[in-house]
């Protein structure tokens, strides 16, 4: 319990300094943007560093295979909140502050499910099969959109949002960082408001394959919860650096349908230990050994085939430029 209360105190100081710094509405740099992913990074690791030497390194590679699991599913998560900012017109100024709050609603929202599914998984270890048939059929439906090519283009309020709005009504327009206004005597929510809301809910949606996800890695809540916190604090940050990069990472579904698909077999293969089926289990070193191997080869990958689609993009457009330039002359 002591261990609990330092680390969330912890992260409660860290949230702290990062939103004094961060209060007055701004443009995001990419050079403020780089600098927080980089201190998040260290502080990551220098936390896992830690687990290491007081929690041996069962804890320590555990912590990195979550963190690292979960920072590659985050990433996919910002493709979303591009679209949200873009759905409700955002201003540059305030996206920073609706990342920050609505990333701290996502990470409440997450401690919940992390708590509930460890409950679930000490009392009931056949829930490993059901997490890791939910991890094999997400990984295939990844793939399959990811071959249709059918990407969201559009995102719906989910059912919380429209009754939140039809609740205390939404001014039609941004009040800077005010979250409610008074309009004809009665309190309503500004678009800020429900931008945070949107972000932090939709977030429970990804969770649903990221919690099962990192319990197929460890069981333990301390390092599961950890593990999320500081996946979850450097988003925001990273949402700046490589929103502009997100197109280019072309295989990244791939590369999480294996991820997410590889995690589903050892849940399958642990619950199948757990019942007495002599079976292989999948260690740490080897689980992280093939998380970060396949994020490597998807950014690769991804990275050659927009350059050659550049490429042939540019060739295609001088080609067609070339007879209208000699008809000209």
């Amino acid at each position: 319990m002591t261990l609990w209360v330092l680390t969330i105190l912890g992260l409660c100081a860290l949230i702290a300094v990062d939103f004094f710094i961060g209060r007055k509405p701004h443009d995001v740099s990419i050079k403020e943007a780089g600098i927080w992913t980089i201190v998040w990074i260290v502080l990551a690791a220098l936390f896992g560093v830690g687990l290491l030497i007081w929690g041996g390194g069962q804890a320590g590679g555990e912590f990195f295979a979550g963190f690292i699991t979960e920072k590659s599913l985050s990433v996919d998560n910002l493709f979303v909140f591009i679209l949200i900012m873009a759905k409700f017109s955002v201003p540059t100024h305030l996206q920073q502050r609706v990342l920050l709050f609505g990333v701290l609603i996502a990470l409440v929202l997450r401690a919940i499910f992390i708590a509930a599914g460890a409950a679930v998984i000490a009392n009931f270890s056949w829930v490993f099969y059901i997490f890791g048939a939910f991890l094999i059929y997400t990984a295939w439906k990844l793939i399959q959109e990811a071959r249709s090519g059918d990407e969201e283009e559009e995102w719906e309020e989910n059912r919380l949002l429209k009754a939140a709005e039809k609740k205390f009504g939404v001014a039609d327009q941004y009040h800077g960082t005010k979250l409610f206004i008074q309009k004809n005597g009665k309190k309503i929510m500004t678009p800020l408001m429900i931008v945070m809301l949107a972000i932090g809910t939709t977030d429970v949606l990804f969770a649903m394959d990221s919690i099962p996800a990192i319990f197929g890695l460890t069981q333990d809540p301390y390092i599961v919860f950890t593990a999320n916190a500081f996946a979850l604090m450097g988003l925001r940050q990273l949402y700046f650096l490589i929103g502009g990069l997100l197109k280019k990472l072309v295989h990244l579904s791939y590369g999480l349908s294996v991820i997410l698909g590889f995690i589903g077999v050892k849940l399958v293969l642990h619950a199948l230990h757990e019942n007495g089926v002599h079976v292989p289990e999948i260690s740490i070193p080897v689980s992280l050994g093939v998380i970060c191997g396949v994020l490597v080869i998807t950014t690769i990958t991804s990275l050659m085939a927009t350059s050659r689609q550049a490429k042939k993009e540019a060739a295609e457009k001088a080609a067609d430029e070339s007879p209208k330039d000699s008809i000209e002359a």
